[in-house]
């Protein structure tokens, strides 16, 4: 009994010790929840490659979300948060970067894009149209010809 106490006092609080501790934000209505976890899934983390500060485990996605925490209890806007944090991580941090004149070609890719495969699409349908309406009868001379060969393969299999 001596030897398992010490064993059962090692399993306990080693398990402790590898519970992860969760952030936990306390908001005081259902619809800052809504926008702190819009917010943060929003903001990339400076550290990690494509995750947002929401998932990251980084300290710096941690600082992040609690400037963000902070900012709704302390009553700003989204933008202004947004804002913020762009202010001090730099542009690379949004996931949907601001429409400006310099990336207004990033938003009208998807749009140029579509119209182009609509545009080739059409081509392709008009073209295929335009051959098959085309397509003219035999001259004399060939329905001769045509007539002359088929008559050479006919003849041909009965021998």
């Amino acid at each position: 009994m001596f030897r398992l106490f010490p064993t059962l006092l090692f399993v306990l609080f080693s398990a402790v010790a590898m519970a992860e501790v969760a952030d936990v934000y306390e908001f005081d209505a259902a619809n800052e929840e809504t926008r702190f976890q819009n917010l943060t899934e929003e903001l990339r983390c400076p550290k990690c490659q494509n995750q947002n500060i929401a998932d990251s485990d980084a300290p710096i996605s941690q600082d992040m979300r609690d400037e963000v925490y902070r900012m709704i209890q302390g009553g700003a806007s989204d933008e202004q948060i947004m804002d913020a944090l762009e202010a001090r991580f730099g542009e690379f941090i949004r996931y949907k970067p601001k429409v400006e004149k310099r990336t207004i070609l990033l938003w009208a890719t998807p749009a140029i894009a579509v119209f182009g495969g609509f545009l080739i699409v059409a081509g392709v349908v008009i073209r295929s149209r335009r051959g098959a309406s085309q397509a003219t009868a035999l001259t004399a001379e060939e329905k001769v010809r045509a007539e002359k060969i088929l008559a050479e393969s006919n003849q041909d299999k009965s021998t």
